[in-house]
C-alpha cells in the first residue's frame, strides 16, 4: 500500500470525541489506526483497528507496530483515551488510583514514545494531548483531584516534550477541553453542567474535534494548552 497519505493515531476512538476525530481525519483524507478496548473492525481499508487496552504496554507496542506495517508511517497521534473519576479526595481507592494513573499516564507514555520514535526517523510529526480545564480550574462541587494530577502532568509533559522535539520536526500541544455533551453525561444533567461555564452551556464533541485538526495544521504553533472550555481558564 502506498504510504504517501499521512496517517493518524487515535486512542479512545470507538466511542465520543475519539470516534468523532477519526472521522474528521479521514474526512481529511488521513489514514487513521483506531484504538481502544472496544473498538470493533472497520471495512474501511484506510482505517486500522487495533483493540486493546492502552494502559498496557503490550497495547502500544502492537498498536504502532500495526500501524507501522500497514501504513509505513506515522504522522500525528492524538491521545485521546483518558479516566475520569469524580469522587472526594478521601474516597480515592487503591485501585482508583491506579487505575486513572496507569491510562491517563502510562496510556499517554508508552505511545508516545513509540510513535515519536517512528515521527524521528521521518523527521516530522505532531502529538496531540487531550487533557482538562479541571487543571486551571478546579470547580466546587466537581471533586477531580486525579484528573488534576494526571492531566495536569500531561500539560507539563506537553511543553517538555515541544521544547525537546522543535528542533526535530516533531510539534507538541494539547486540548484542554470544559465539560463535553458525551454519552458520559445524561441530558437531565446538561442545564446544571452548563452553567458551570462562563458561556452558559457545554461544548459539543465538534469543538474539541475542530482545535484538535486546527492544531494538527498549525505549522508554527508547539507547545500550546489550547482551552476549549466556555471560558472556564479565564475565570468565573
Amino acid at each position: 500500500m502506498s504510504n504517501s497519505k499521512k496517517v493518524v493515531v487515535v486512542t479512545g476512538a470507538s466511542q465520543g470525541i475519539g470516534a468523532a476525530v477519526v472521522k474528521a481525519f479521514r474526512d481529511l483524507d488521513y489514514r487513521v489506526v483506531a484504538t481502544s478496548r472496544s473498538i470493533q473492525p472497520s471495512t474501511d481499508p484506510d482505517i486500522l483497528t487495533v483493540a486493546g487496552d492502552i494502559a498496557d504496554p503490550a497495547t502500544a507496542e502492537r498498536v504502532i507496530r500495526e500501524g507501522m506495517a500497514r501504513f509505513g508511517r506515522i504522522d500525528t497521534l492524538v491521545n485521546n483515551a483518558g479516566i475520569f473519576a469524580a469522587k472526594p479526595f478521601t474516597s480515592y481507592t487503591h485501585d482508583d488510583y491506579a487505575a486513572v494513573l496507569a491510562v491517563n499516564l502510562g496510556g499517554f507514555f508508552y505511545i508516545s514514545q513509540l510513535a515519536i520514535a517512528e515521527m524521528e526517523k521521518q523527521g516530522s510529526g505532531h502529538v496531540v494531548n487531550i487533557t482538562t480545564s479541571l487543571v486551571d480550574h478546579a470547580i466546587e462541587g466537581v471533586p477531580s483531584v486525579l484528573a488534576s494530577l494526571t492531566k495536569g502532568g500531561l500539560n507539563a509533559a506537553t511543553k517538555s516534550l515541544a521544547i525537546e522535539y522543535a528542533k526535530r520536526g516533531i510539534r507538541v500541544n494539547a486540548v484542554s477541553p470544559g465539560i463535553i455533551k458525551t454519552p458520559m453525561h445524561g441530558v437531565e444533567t446538561h442545564e446544571a453542567l452548563g452553567r458551570l461555564h462562563p458561556v452558559g452551556h457545554m461544548g459539543e464533541v465538534s469543538d474539541v474535534v475542530q482545535a484538535i485538526v486546527y492544531l494538527d495544521s498549525a505549522g508554527f504553533v508547539t507547545g500550546e494548552i489550547l482551552h476549549v472550555d466556555g471560558g472556564q481558564s479565564a475565570g468565573h
